[in-house]
């Protein structure tokens, strides 16, 4: 067996409000994880997919297994029947803010250990996709992501690695003395512009230089270290990639912003899609700034992923346009 790209890490699930959670009111049930995101994205633009981790002996559980097995993917995951899985709930406090609360600690995803890894390669993968978000999670799951960066590295594959530091979970002093080692074993590094001194310094003084210089220097770093491309993701002004050979930045697609959740992974998901299809730079930030406008511009974490087919909507058509 072998598979186009293989992730790990924590799947939750999310209970979204549409308004404040102190009035009340419905609450829609969705899977939720910055890895399975990714997994359900590129699934849905042509590729075979694996995922692996924990989840709880519950019907939280049987959930998100169900809908990553629906995507087609293919589910490397263990039942811990002591714990629970990870919950998490959405608050759309306003149009433009959206707050989460996490009840995922000492959860089943965060046992994720070295056993569990072995086991996920076995799908034989091409590339493999890891985040800062599982080696917040606790002692084990760091072991793990750790553990995983190096054999991936040390079996030549594709590792990718996106930074997707949250504060709820780890300070940035806490994420930067993990990530920044685990940076070394990066074949793409994949950060927002503010998490890019998470990984890197650069050599600059915090304030001795601007926004752009102190970038130029932070990625030039990650080259240095054996980071084959380093990826920018910039929200609403796009994104940009900085290899060995050069520099390229791509706008962000316009469309109507509805929910940012989940965007970046869309973005992540985009852009190893076409490296796995072997397109070049240019055309990888393409298909990602396609796919992250697609996420943003519906609502969910995963569910407005575009399929392969879908990608030539956004640009085609007129804003507001059916198709019949």
């Amino acid at each position: 067996m072998s598979v186009d790209l293989l992730t790990l890490g924590e799947a939750m699930v999310s209970l979204r409000s549409a308004g404040p959670l102190s009035a009340g009111g419905s609450l829609g049930m969705h899977v939720a994880g910055a890895e399975s995101n990714v997994a359900v994205g590129i699934a849905r633009l042509g590729h075979s997919v694996a995922w692996a981790g924990v989840v709880g002996g519950d019907p939280h559980g049987e959930f998100i297994l169900r809908q990553l097995r629906s995507e087609g993917i293919a589910v490397q995951h263990r039942v811990d029947p002591s714990r629970a899985t990870g919950v998490m709930f959405l608050e759309r406090r306003t149009a433009d803010i959206s707050r989460a609360y996490y009840y995922r600690a000492g959860s089943a995803g965060s046992t994720i250990g070295r056993e569990d890894v072995d086991r996920a390669f076995a799908a034989g993968p091409r590339v493999l996709h890891l985040t800062g978000i599982t080696a917040a999670l606790g002692a084990d799951a760091r072991r793990a992501v750790e553990y995983a960066a190096a054999r991936g590295a040390a079996e030549g594959l594709v590792v990718s690695l996106d930074v997707n530091y949250r504060s709820k979970l780890w300070s940035r002093d806490e994420a930067r003395a993990v990530l920044t080692p685990l940076a070394r074993h990066a074949t793409v590094l994949v950060a927002s512009d503010d998490e890019l001194g998470l990984v890197a310094d650069g050599g600059v003084t915090p304030g001795s230089a601007g926004p752009e210089d102190a970038e130029l220097a932070m990625a030039a770093e990650l080259l240095e270290r054996g980071v084959r491309e380093v990826v920018v993701k910039r929200g609403a002004a796009g994104a940009g990639v900085h290899t060995a050979a050069g520099r390229w930045e791509a706008p962000a697609v316009p469309v109507t912003s509805i929910d940012t959740v989940g965007a970046g992974d869309a973005f992540t998901a985009g852009y190893l899609s076409a490296l796995l299809d072997g397109g070049d730079v240019a055309a990888r930030l393409q298909r990602g700034t396609l796919a992250g406008a697609f996420a943003v511009s519906t609502a969910g974490d995963c569910e407005g992923l575009p399929s392969a087919a879908e990608l030539s909507l956004l640009g085609a058509a007129p804003d507001g346009s059916t198709q019949r």
